[in-house]
């Protein structure tokens, strides 16, 4: 009983222990709240990745993709059916967007990620459909144009889009080309309507393919047998086919006048573009179509929002040749499984490697986290480095104690030295500095445990403090999608903080107190 008075008396009448225990405190609180915050930024990045991504890809890298996907579909079901939720086939191709800027007007042009899907299974991959503006694409694509409503339940989020928009431009271009033709002195009946003003209209699904160098004179509108009625693409009525576009492909977020944070639109659903990418041929050529803008694509991770647009798999199909001319039967670039929960991603993905190997079919198999290894890796590394350093404080504040403690023992030789001679062992006298320590360890990492979960349950609150005292933004809303600090309190990881926090202290009083448990009563009491 003595020793634990003996501790406790000196845990409160020594000022240089609440140092030591203020340290222990800070410590423990940091790495509360660093942990509690990579986790919360890991897992919402997990879970973005993983609703972008399918669990497991299969992707071939010929030109001509992957031959008879029904095949490989059938021969992956028979391989692994029980695990599998959903399948798809997909393709994937580098391509170049060009559209006309609407607030400059001036032509933008830059590279993209050209998906085909098929719109009926592909949602079922991923969270594809989630990231979509419309409330009815999010209920099932079918790339065609909708009315006004891309807000997604933002009012005045967008301007004018969709049909509406379609129809006010068609209006103003007629308009335009109306007065161009009157001041040139040209009756405007005398020339078939304008087409829609991004784009030209060469090859546009159901109104004729437009022969080359037979035009009638007129850029943009298909060629017609004779006798047969002239189709005019009306823009007001029709549509290219649909294309859903990443939203930051042809916008990008900044600030008014006022300093409010605004995204400007440099084209709309309703607006028409240009896409060119390479066919199948030897060498390959350059092939571009039209098409509508029909829907964006917000998945708040700027990679893929910056990169991928959409399109219809069978006009992709048809566009690069990806058809057998014997059998008909139409290639892919992918295969996207998605497996039932609890499914073991990584032994489905060796069954698949084992079924198509890749020196027979050159096909590159990966689960979504084999295709996000470095990035997922590289967050790791940078959470296991953060605690390493971190810990270090508290290896500090243990430094600190070591050096209390010597303190301690020289101050009280005396008292030491009546403790023997009253009978108390060596292993009682030990007992008490390592019960100091104990108790400093346990007083700082609980009291840093509060603290630290406390500071995790306001955080956003701080942090908005911190903004109105510095003027500046902690998440800069035109860089980062999300408002607030995303944040996950492991149990387990606050046990081993708590933990380790104490057991640095009880190390850091083993040396104090075996001197103090060596010392010889008589020279004990004859110290001054």
């Amino acid at each position: 009983m003595y020793k634990l008075l003996l501790s406790w008396r000196y845990l409160k009448s020594r000022y240089i222990a609440l140092a030591s225990i203020v340290s222990v405190t800070l410590g423990v609180a940091t790495l509360i709240v660093v942990n509690s915050v990579m986790a919360g930024f890991s897992d919402e990045m997990h879970k973005r990745l993983h609703g972008i991504l399918s669990d497991v890809v299969i992707r071939s890298h010929d030109l001509n993709g992957l031959p008879d996907p029904q095949w490989h579909m059938d021969e992956i079901q028979k391989l692994a059916g029980d695990q599998i939720e959903a399948m798809t086939a997909a393709i994937q191709i580098p391509a170049m967007i060009n559209f006309r800027d609407n607030i400059q007007g001036q032509w933008i042009t830059q590279p993209i990620t050209l998906i085909g899907i098929d719109q009926q299974t592909y949602a079922g991959v991923s969270d594809f459909s989630e990231y979509l503006l419309h409330p009815d694409n999010r209920q099932q694509l079918d790339f065609l144009l909708k009315e006004n409503d891309y807000g997604r339940g933002k009012k005045d989020r967008f301007p004018v889009s969709g049909w509406a928009r379609r129809r006010v431009s068609a209006e103003w271009q007629t308009n335009a080309a109306n007065a161009q033709t009157q001041q040139d002195g040209i009756d405007a009946a005398d020339i078939p309507a304008s087409p829609f003003p991004l784009v030209d209209d060469s090859g546009i699904e159901g109104q004729g393919e437009t022969v080359e160098g037979l035009d009638n004179g007129v850029p943009g509108v298909p060629f017609q047998s004779v006798g047969e009625p002239e189709l005019v693409f009306d823009p007001a009525t029709e549509q290219h086919t649909g294309i859903v576009l990443g939203i930051s492909i042809c916008s990008v977020r900044g600030r008014d006048a006022d300093g409010e944070v605004m995204d400007y639109y440099f084209a709309l659903p309703g607006d028409d573009v240009k896409v060119t990418f390479p066919n199948t041929g030897q060498p390959p050529k350059a092939v571009s179509d039209s098409f509508t803008i029909v829907d964006f694509y917000e998945s708040e991770m700027s990679e893929y929002d910056s990169s991928f647009a959409f399109v219809p798999l069978s006009k992709i199909q048809d566009l690069r040749g990806m058809v057998d001319i014997q059998s008909g039967v139409k290639s892919v670039s992918t295969i996207q499984l998605k497996l039932k929960e609890g499914a073991d991603l990584n032994a489905v993905r060796d069954k698949l490697q084992a079924r198509f190997p890749i020196q027979q079919f050159g096909y590159q198999i990966q689960t979504w986290r084999d295709m996000q290894g470095p990035l997922l890796a590289a967050v790791q590394l940078e959470t296991t480095i953060l605690n390493i350093l971190l810990f270090l404080i508290i290896a500090v504040a243990g430094f600190g104690i070591l050096a209390t403690f010597f303190m301690i023992v020289v101050e009280k030789t005396r008292d030491v030295g009546i403790l023997k001679s009253l009978g108390a062992p060596s292993g009682g006298v030990m007992s008490i500095f390592l019960g100091y320590g104990l108790s400093l360890g346990t007083v700082g990492s609980g009291v840093g445990l509060v603290l630290g979960l406390l500071f995790v349950d306001h955080i956003n609150t701080i942090a908005g403090w911190i903004e109105q005292v510095t003027g500046q933004e902690v998440f800069d809303p035109t860089v980062y999608y999300f408002s607030q600090i995303p944040v996950i309190v492991n149990p387990v990881t606050c046990v081993w903080v708590v933990l380790g926090a104490i057991a640095i202290a009880v190390i850091a009083s083993i040396l104090p107190a075996r001197k103090a448990a060596k010392l010889h009563p008589v020279e004990a009491l004859r110290y001054e």
